[in-house]
């Protein structure tokens, strides 16, 4: 009888969060396993609903947030290691329109831990995550996780699980009747729960289109990799060596079809060399790791270090090199000829030429890294192609050495040119550290400003106005030098308006975005709606600039004051930044003429970001009313709010007001259609204003 009481309860309330809009997609659950006498694993495992998708601990930038594990510190434990996943599905999230690994249905967790005290302890961890289904996202969500270590009394083959719900006690085994009941459940009310919600199964033509994405993203690095190969080939290090290499072949075949032979097993053997680098980094590092360091903090402020030590290298400060014992002895292996001979030729080109390559191949593997995978492998192998290919066909056919421009002072300004552009591109890693980090240190004028100073001086340098070390005397400007010169001359114009926001679409993704800067039209001026122009002085206290620069307010109470001081409703805007639906509508929908100009004129906009992980001020911390924790960030207070306020967690959802916080209209989510909105809109101030 408890079980059917049960059941009728759970019944009950799952229908009752369907009907209030209030969804609560995953459930978890965790136990431990017996490793040894000292270690166990804790797992933890997610229910998902059919529909909807738990994502990965590794996300690209601008993606959904990822699935974060935390454990409190405890004298009777140890961690061993990072929390390890179960195998997921990677494809095109239909939402986020990104390649990213999620969940369907399960997925499960892995934390190894080894005693250090007594057993018999209870461990406290808690999750944060975020689910989406094909057409929503919900906000950040918290749940604790408690693991108890069994006392030395009992079987150490015991599993212990726990449904991590509030005021619920740790039991054994017989719980998993009643999450089994749960999963039956939800699978029975899934009639109930389709009437509200609007998800749907990715369709076989969406997975093709992710193999298309990921396939187009490795033909990307494969081509700006063999760039990358003929770039380094215009380095000193490397074109002096080509007429050096033919000569060898030249003396050393004793026919024709024996140099061709000789040239062909000499370019594969560069390949071989540069792709088993590539496959080094990429199983030291694994292939997922390579995009969880891309999106870590620090090694974003590595690779920024780095690419500046590479940049300075190639200006002419210092050169890279690998010690020369390391060439000595591959050169006395290249002498025993042969095939070995070839091979060990090809390793003392990549030694020999490394202080012009080096930078190179080091910037290339970043770039790759960023993309994870077997993108280092396939970068590698486009890089060593196009710098085999030259050596093989010269030294096969030599007679096309003629065809080749002398050596002298240009190889060194191909060096230089590549070191502004090193310099250049670390920035973007330094600013990938600092959006992350919030510190806004580099905001977006403060990058183009260094990015205009960089071309500028490139500008300046091409023109002959100056000289770094290692320059030949410039008696006058060759053609292409003058040309070349000139195309960064015109670049550098061009990054001038972005300081007074121009949108500068041709470097769309290096920059910071718009809205993380000090003023989207430049320090102290705005361009609001309708070409007009305002003092950021006039913005009333707590206003901002929105989206198409509508005045908005962060703060409910500041936005709901300013209100009824001016006698227009408020539209509360729920919202995320990680919400693609909620950009959606303000791209496409709220820059609609006749929405834009409601929007401006007709209401006061309140946009309250349910994923703001900022900090909650002391003075506002307060227990939450849902789960009896503490709420530590501002955007758990918009997200309680809107749950207890209204009965919704998804977003967008749109709630127009009037000065009592009395509804207007009935509230609306994502509403793709301009007409329907624009109705919805027009009623609701219409009602305010009878």
């Amino acid at each position: 009888m408890k079980k059917i009481y049960l059941f009728l309860l759970l019944a009950t309330i799952s229908i009752a969060s369907v009907q209030s809009q209030i969804l609560d997609p995953v459930k978890w659950s965790t136990s431990i396993k017996k490793i040894s006498e000292t270690e166990y694993d804790l797992i933890s495992k997610a229910t998902i609903d059919k529909g909807w998708h738990l994502y990965s601990q590794v996300v690209p930038d601008n993606g959904p947030l990822p699935t974060v594990f935390t454990f409190e510190e405890n004298n009777a434990y140890q961690a061993v290691g990072k929390v390890k996943e179960s195998k997921g599905t990677t494809e095109l999230d239909p939402v986020f329109d990104m390649v990213i690994t999620f969940f369907s249905n399960t997925a499960t967790f892995t934390k190894r831990i080894k005693l250090t005290g007594d057993k018999g302890t209870t461990i406290k961890g808690e999750v944060e995550f975020m689910v989406c289904d094909d057409t929503r996202c919900l906000p950040p969500a918290y749940v604790d996780l408690v693991f108890k270590i069994p006392a030395p009394e009992k079987s150490a083959e015991t599993a212990i699980i726990s449904e991590n719900t509030d005021n619920t006690e740790t039991t054994e085994v017989g719980i998993v009747t009643i999450e089994d009941t749960l999963v039956a459940l939800t699978e029975k009310t899934e009639i109930v729960k389709d009437s509200v919600q609007s998800a749907s199964e990715t369709s076989k033509a969406a997975i093709k289109q992710t193999k298309k994405q990921e396939n187009r993203g490795l033909w990307t690095i494969f081509v700006v990799a063999f760039l990358f190969g003929f770039t380094a080939l215009l380095t000193p290090c490397v074109f002096p060596m080509i007429p050096m290499t033919v000569s060898f072949f030249t003396k050393q075949s004793k026919s024709r079809a024996a140099g061709i032979r000789n040239a062909i097993i000499y370019g594969i053997a560069i390949i071989v060399i540069y792709v088993f680098l590539g496959a080094i980094v990429t199983w030291f590092f694994g292939a997922d790791a390579l995009n969880a360091l891309s999106t870590n903090v620090w090694f974003n402020f590595f690779f920024f270090l780095l690419l500046v030590i590479f940049a300075l290298s190639f200006l002419g400060a210092f050169e890279i090199m690998l010690p020369n014992s390391w060439a000595n002895k591959v050169d006395k292996q290249a002498d025993r000829g042969g095939m070995i001979g070839i091979f060990f030729m090809a390793l003392a080109l990549a030694i020999v030429s490394f202080s012009c390559t080096g930078p190179i191949i080091g910037t290339l593997l970043v770039e790759a890294a960023s993309k994870g995978g077997i993108a280092p492998f396939v970068g590698m192998f486009g890089f060593s192609l196009a710098l085999a290919m030259p050596f093989a066909l010269f030294a096969a056919f030599p007679g096309w050495m003629n065809s080749l421009p002398k050596s002298g002072g240009w190889l060194n300004t191909v060096k230089v040119f590549l070191g502004f552009l090193e310099l250049a591109l670390a920035f973007k890693f330094l600013s990938n550290a600092d959006l992350v980090l919030q510190l806004h240190w580099l905001e977006r004028e403060v990058f183009l400003a260094i990015w205009i100073a960089v071309f500028g001086a490139l500008t300046l340098y091409l023109f002959g106005k100056f000289k770094l070390p290692h320059d030949s005397p410039l008696d006058h400007l060759s053609v292409g030098r003058l040309s070349l010169g000139l195309i960064v001359a015109a670049f550098t114009i061009y990054l001038i308006p972005g300081l007074w926001g121009a949108p500068l679409k041709l470097i769309s993704g290096f920059p910071p975005p718009m809205h993380y800067s000090e003023s989207p039209y430049g320090v102290g001026f705005t361009k609001m709606s309708g070409g007009s122009s305002t003092s950021t002085a006039e913005f009333p206290e707590g206003a901002h600039l929105g989206p198409h620069d509508i005045l908005a307010f962060h703060d409910y109470e500041t936005g709901l004051a300013y209100a009824k001081k001016i006698g227009k409703p408020v539209l509360i805007d729920f919202t995320g930044h990680a919400c693609v639906n909620c950009r959606k509508m303000e791209e496409r929908v709220w820059s609609e003429p006749k929405i834009l100009k409601s929007l401006n004129q007709d209401i006061v906009l309140i946009s309250l970001y349910v994923d703001d992980k900022r900090p909650l001020p002391e003075d506002e911390v307060y227990i939450s009313e849902i789960s009896g924790k503490k709420l530590k960030y501002i955007g758990q207070k918009w997200s309680e709010f809107q749950i207890l306020k209204y009965k919704a967690n998804a977003q967008p959802f749109y709630v127009l007001m009037d000065h009592n916080e009395q509804n207007l209209i009935d509230p609306v989510g994502y509403t793709p259609d301009i007409e329907e909105y624009y109705t919805w809109l027009q009623n609701g101030t219409g009602a305010f204003k009878k």
